[in-house]
């Protein structure tokens, strides 16, 4: 199982994503899930990816290569975000097709993104592109977009994620929903990886890993389990105790 997110604020973009791919709990390997295509001073790029490993792979080859290669359309050329997205959904389609294609065991090898970035001086965009090729956008109400295993990390979102919210408290939420979903299901786990992007930048933004004995990780964990007894203790009390 995969969990990752995006969230847009105000100031930037956040990405979060684990890094644990599982055939089963007995065949665990670790795989990077976040994917960045920078071009400073002009375009800003990160694909999170779910789904078959080896189609998420294939299309990240094949997005490479079309940049390499000059083709067009590429994550090079594209002049703004949709037709961004609309690319990547077609490149995901057509190795899911090339996988079905030869074999015969039934296999699922659908995968979902979520593609974030800017390019220019247009307004910083998320976008969830479904394995169907569909895709959307995140909402104001709601500025952030999940896919994989996305409830536990949830109910931190809805409470907190907000336009004006401070990109480096955004960064805390998406690592406290990570944590809450690492502790949930086992399928999710490190190392983390963190990325944040300030608006109109146009470069490489903050990147950090973190394992499972990273000191920031644990004093962050600590800190939130911590804050949720006391305020369990802060509760109001029943008429009958």
């Amino acid at each position: 199982m995969t969990y990752c997110i995006a969230i847009n604020t105000d100031q930037g973009l956040v990405f979060c994503s684990d890094s644990r791919t599982n055939a089963g709990f007995d065949n665990i390997s670790v795989y990077s899930k976040m994917h960045t295509f920078v071009w400073p001073g002009d375009r800003f790029f990160v694909l999170l990816s779910s789904g078959n490993l080896a189609t998420t792979q294939s299309v990240v080859k094949r997005l490479w290569g079309d940049i390499e290669a000059e083709r067009f359309p590429s994550l090079r050329t594209v002049p703004n975000m949709h037709q961004a997205s609309d690319y990547i959904a077609t490149v995901s389609a057509a190795v899911q097709r090339q996988h079905m294609e030869r074999d015969h065991a039934a296999t699922n090898f659908e995968a979902t993104f979520i593609f974030g970035g800017q390019i220019g001086a247009d307004k910083p965009e998320t976008l969830l592109i479904y394995a169907q090729g569909n895709y959307i956008h995140e909402s104001d109400e709601h500025p952030f977009l999940q896919i994989g295993e996305t409830k536990y990390g949830k109910p931190i979102l809805d409470r907190v994620i907000k336009r004006h919210t401070l990109l480096s408290d955004a960064a805390r939420c998406a690592l406290v929903s990570m944590n809450s979903t690492v502790r949930s299901n086992l399928t999710v786990g490190p190392p983390v990886e963190l990325l944040t992007y300030r608006r109109d930048s146009l470069d490489f933004g903050q990147r950090t890993v973190l394992t499972e004995n990273d000191p920031f990780a644990k004093q962050l964990a600590e800190a939130w389990n911590h804050g949720l007894l006391l305020a369990l203790e802060n509760l109001p009390r029943f008429p009958w105790e």
